[in-house]
C-alpha cells in the first residue's frame, strides 16, 4: 500500500507506505520535526478555542495526537502483537527509527520516491526543541528515572535555553492502578503540556502515547531511548554504524543480557515480514481511494496521515 499526503504547509507530497501491515509517513528528518511543532501549535490553538467556547455546550473538545518512532523490533513485535498492531494502525504518525526500516520499504515500494535516511528519535527530539523555541509549546518528559530525568532537562536547558519545560514524572517500573494513570493525566493536564515525550520502552510507550493523545489534547511522542542517549547515561553507536544499519549490534554488545532476545529473534521476524510481504504483493502499487476529509489541511489519498 502506498497513499499519498500532504505537509502541513500543504504543498509537498508525503508518502505514507506499509511495513509489516503498519503505515509508516516517510518523512525526512527536517520533515518530521516541522509536522510534530505544526501539530502541538495546531492542537494548542484549538484547544484554547475550546475553553473560550466551554459555555456552549456543542462545543467538542480537540483530540490528540500520537507519533511513534518504529525501529526494526517495534515492526516485528507488531507483527505478533495484535494490540500494538492496531495502536500503530490507528496512531496519527509512524515514522522510520531504524535504517533496516528505510531499506525495506524502499524493497517495498520500489516506485515511490522514499527518503534515504531515517528519523532517528533522539534527533527528532532535539529537532524538535530547537524548532519550538519562541513557540510557547510546553514540553513534558515522560519516562525512566528521575536521575536520568534531571540529567535530561539540564542538557536540554543548556542547548535550547528558551525551550519552555511543563514538568515530568518518573513511574515506577511496574503496572499502574487506574487511578495512577488518572493522576499522570492530570498532572499533564494541568500543567498546560503540549508535547509529552514518553519513554516507558516498546511497547508499554507506544500504547501509553497513545492513550494520553485520547484522553487529552496534546501531541504524545513515543520516543524510545532517546532519554538515555541525549542525558547521556547510554552511549550511541558511531555514526558509520547507525547509517550502515548496525546499531542494533552496538547496543546489543553494550546490553547482550537484556537485548539478545531482542535482536536475536526480533530481527529474524522482521526480515521475514518483509519477505513475505514482497512476496505477496509483487505488483506495481494501485491507485488509492478518494481522500478523507482532513482536520488541518493535511489530507491523504487512501489513509490521511493523523487519522486517528
Amino acid at each position: 500500500m502506498t497513499a499519498i499526503g500532504e505537509t502541513a504547509s500543504g504543498t509537498t507530497s508525503v508518502p505514507v507506505v506499509s511495513c509489516l501491515g503498519v503505515p509508516v509517513t516517510a518523512h525526512t528528518r527536517e520533515g518530521a520535526a516541522r509536522r510534530v511543532v505544526h501539530r502541538a501549535l495546531h492542537t494548542r490553538e484549538a484547544r484554547e478555542a475550546h475553553r473560550s467556547a466551554q459555555a456552549d455546550t456543542a462545543a467538542v473538545a480537540p483530540a490528540g495526537s500520537d507519533v511513534h518512532l518504529c525501529n526494526a523490533y517495534t515492526l516485528a513485535l507488531a507483527d505478533r502483537d495484535p494490540a500494538l498492531l492496531r495502536t500503530l494502525r490507528s496512531a496519527f504518525l509512524n515514522l522510520a527509527d531504524g535504517q533496516p526500516v528505510v531499506w525495506a520499504n524502499q524493497l517495498l515500494h520500489r516506485g515511490t520516491a522514499l527518503p534515504r535516511r531515517r528519523v532517528y528519535g533522539p534527533d527528532l527530539m532535539l529537532d524538535v526543541f530547537s524548532m519550538s523555541q519562541g513557540t510557547g509549546l510546553r514540553h513534558y518528559l515522560l519516562g525512566s528515572t528521575p536521575e536520568v530525568l534531571a540529567a535530561l532537562q539540564r542538557e536540554l536547558r543548556r542547548r535550547f535555553p528558551r525551550a519552555v519545560f511543563a514538568g515530568s514524572c518518573s513511574p515506577p517500573f511496574r503496572s499502574l492502578t487506574a487511578q495512577e494513570l488518572r493522576d499522570q493525566e492530570d498532572d499533564i493536564r494541568a500543567r498546560g503540556a503540549d508535547i509529552v515525550w514518553v519513554g516507558l520502552g516498546t511497547p508499554l510507550q507506544d500504547h501509553r502515547a497513545a492513550e494520553l493523545s485520547a484522553a487529552l489534547p496534546v501531541v504524545t511522542v513515543a520516543v524510545g531511548a532517546a532519554f538515555d542517549f541525549i542525558a547521556g547515561s547510554k552511549r550511541q553507536a558511531p555514526s558509520w554504524m547507525q547509517q550502515g544499519g548496525l546499531e542494533w549490534l552496538f547496543r546489543l554488545g553494550c546490553e547482550p543480557r537484556r537485548l539478545w532476545r531482542r535482536y536475536l529473534f526480533g530481527n529474524a521476524r522482521f526480515v521475514g515480514g518483509v519477505v513475505r510481504q514482497a512476496a505477496l504483493r509483487p505488483a506495481p502499487r494501485a491507485s488509492a481511494p478518494p481522500a478523507r476529509p482532513s482536520d488541518v489541511g493535511t489530507g491523504l489519498t487512501g489513509r490521511r496521515e493523523g487519522a486517528r
